[in-house]
């Protein structure tokens, strides 16, 4: 049964529509996953859904007492009270109900005098008339799934325990459809561990956009593909939906080329003027204009970013000596005797709850904090950027272009000098946007106009908090690519498990007690060594702190294609067609006894081609066989970890 219909919804806020007459369902127990660039219309598809925002035309319907909740990306400015008081804060009546029954429980926990004593049972009374036991049961253990102090003052929260309160006040009422937009964002890994679990387990329809792709592989059993204002539906897993579309884009390319092949003849013809104006023609002429009419009203797909990450010189092979480092705020002891040593390459994974100590460190070795105890040493020649979680960076008053300027209209980039506005784009920021206050933007372009931000100062050691929230997938693995090639050093916070295997060769893990414990590779080659299922570390790997750099596990998963290589492989069926044509029109013309009779040279050119040809189509079939085994091991990958 469907829960929810969208019937031909259409919306535009001036300019191109966001949604053009989008059509899509949502079925009770589907786990129904949204993804697309960031600005395609994502969460504006959500706040549709909810009622914050009505479409231009076109209709939603809702199944009967359907009860609907949603995890929005940004934390609403207007929550205040304990956490208690913002997760009973969507239960609607019995919100009073619950909010006096807690407060005299906190009374009596004081002291049980008869009066109060009095007060509690005829409350208790009240719950049990409206039947409320069951939903204080469930706020009591979504409390305590989530570890959150009901007397804590939301205010005072970081943004990672904001985003736990908000998902507690949206599990609360146990909708029937849950809207989760970016639900792991500053979640931590033991955090995403526990909402996978619960989310599989539960029985409420799913509608969710994430770019965290291990959550996206347990979850989703359907997929929609929001792109140009419409909806292409996916069913099957996420390794399914990559298999299928690149069918899909490949089949797409060539209609798309043969079509414009054919247009482009139909305007030669009509050139020649007279000839159209038959009357015979009068036909040929209005498909012409109907050709056209569809090339004009093709909807081009969203541009691709492109990144490149200005290189400063080299460090000092050596980059930072920590030596039984200890840290504390008061009696609060974070980091507690941490040796280890940093050299030029590493990339370095942080990993640990949030609140425990990451930044801290990060600031450590930043040299922006001095040690309570123990001695940070540092390299030569270091040109660090630091990627700050909160953005607080960028001048929410000032547009896009005046956050990257700073007065100039152009900038360096690696010993070349451009335009702004052309930069911008290459981080797709159109010149309108370009010229928006931040203010406005949403949370992926944001990290967008960060990353664009920072990757035009030189740097040979960069520190990343939290890079990947709210950007969308094919963002994300191109940045997995560029930091992967980067020659400086990185340090990393992050809770994107896939984002960290791809990306570095060692961790740094936060454990009790403020204790930092260092293993080689990823996030599941710490898995593996914290279970002890994986043989002890070699002697090469157990001595970095003695100045050795540690390499991945031998036995590391095989690798995923790169975004370049994605390109490449869409790319080589139209190249080799384009060959194949070419030799086979080289084989027609040398069969023709004519074409011998003409110029001198030509015979042995074609012949010189058709060698150059057939080596090309081997070379590219070779490389197309490559790049398609490096894509079946992804996706059987893949399919093992659903």
């Amino acid at each position: 049964m469907a829960l929810v219909s969208l019937q031909d919804i259409s919306l535009s806020f001036g300019g191109a529509p966001l949604l053009d007459k989008l059509n899509l369902e949502v079925e009770s127990g589907e786990r129904v996953c949204l993804v697309g660039r960031n600005g395609t219309g994502k969460s504006t598809l959500m706040k549709l859904l909810v009622g914050e925002l009505q479409p231009d035309s076109g209709r939603i319907l809702f199944s009967r007492n359907l009860r609907v909740a949603r995890l929005s990306q940004e934390v609403p400015a207007s929550l205040e009270g304990t956490v208690y008081d913002v997760v009973v804060g969507g239960l609607g009546d019995l919100l009073q109900l619950l909010a006096r029954y807690h407060a005299v429980s906190l009374q009596v926990a004081e002291g049980s005098d008869p009066e109060t004593l009095a007060k509690l049972a005829a409350v208790e009374e009240e719950i049990e008339i409206a039947g409320a036991w069951q939903v204080q049961r469930q706020v009591d253990l979504v409390m305590t799934q989530l570890k959150l102090d009901s007397e804590q003052s939301f205010s005072i929260l970081s943004g990672g325990l904001k985003r736990r309160v908000l998902l507690a006040r949206a599990l609360v009422i146990e909708p029937h459809l849950l809207l989760l937009d970016e639900p792991t964002n500053h979640l931590d890994i033991e955090s995403i561990l526990w909402l996978e679990e619960f989310l599989l387990n539960s029985s409420q329809a799913l509608f969710f956009v994430t770019h965290d792709r291990e959550l996206l592989k347990k979850l989703a059993t359907r997929i929609i593909d929001l792109e140009g204002g419409k909806g292409t539906s996916w069913p099957g897993n996420y390794s399914n939906y990559l298999r299928r579309k690149e069918e899909m884009l490949h089949a797409e390319t060539v209609q798309q080329r043969r079509f414009d092949q054919k247009m482009a003849k139909e305007e030669e013809w009509i050139r020649k003027g007279i000839k159209a104006r038959r009357t015979r023609n009068e036909g040929r002429v209005r498909a012409l204009f109907e050709m056209r009419k569809q090339r004009l009203d093709r909807r081009q797909k969203v541009g691709q970013v492109r990144m490149e990450i200005s290189q400063a010189g080299l460090s000092g092979k050596l980059v930072a000596v920590c030596k039984e480092v200890s840290f504390a705020y008061g009696e609060n002891r974070v980091i507690n005797n941490l040796t280890t040593t940093i050299l030029k390459g590493d990339k370095i994974g942080i990993i640990g709850p949030n609140g425990v100590g990451k930044s801290t460190l990060l600031k450590l070795l930043l040299g922006d904090l001095q040690p309570t105890e123990g001695t940070v040493r540092f390299g030569s020649n270091l040109e660090a950027l630091y990627f700050d979680q909160q953005r607080e960076q960028l001048d929410e008053e000032k547009t896009v272009f005046e956050n990257l300027g700073d007065g100039n209209d152009t900038i360096e980039i690696n010993g070349r000098r451009r335009h702004l506005i052309g930069y911008l784009k290459d981080f797709l920021f159109t010149p309108d946007r370009a010229r928006s206050p931040v203010r406005i933007l949403s949370g992926g372009e944001r990290n967008r106009l960060l990353l664009a931000r920072l990757f035009a100062r030189p740097s040979n050691i960069m520190i990343l908090d939290e890079p990947t929230n709210d950007l969308d997938i094919e963002t994300l693995e191109l940045l997995e690519d560029l930091l992967a090639d980067y020659k400086g050093t990185l340090l990393l916070v992050s809770h994107d498990r896939e984002f960290i295997n791809n990306v570095v060769t060692s961790t740094l893990v936060f454990s009790e007690k403020g204790v930092v414990q260092e293993y080689a590779g990823g996030y599941d080659d710490w898995l593996m060594q914290r279970s002890g299922t994986e043989l002890s570390l070699a002697p090469e790997q157990k001595s970095k702190s003695k100045g050795k750099k540690k390499e991945k596990p031998s036995s590391q998963k095989p690798r995923k294609l790169t975004f370049k290589e994605r390109i490449e492989l869409n790319e080589l069926p139209v190249a080799l067609e384009l060959l194949e044509k070419e030799q086979k029109q080289l084989y027609d013309d040398m069969a023709d006894p004519v074409f011998y009779q003409g110029d001198s040279n030509a015979v042995p050119q074609a012949k010189k081609r058709l060698s150059e040809v057939d080596s090309e189509l081997k070379e590219l079939y070779a490389r197309w066989e490559i790049l398609e085994m490096i894509r079946e091991e992804e996706i059987i990958k893949n399919g093992k970890n659903l």
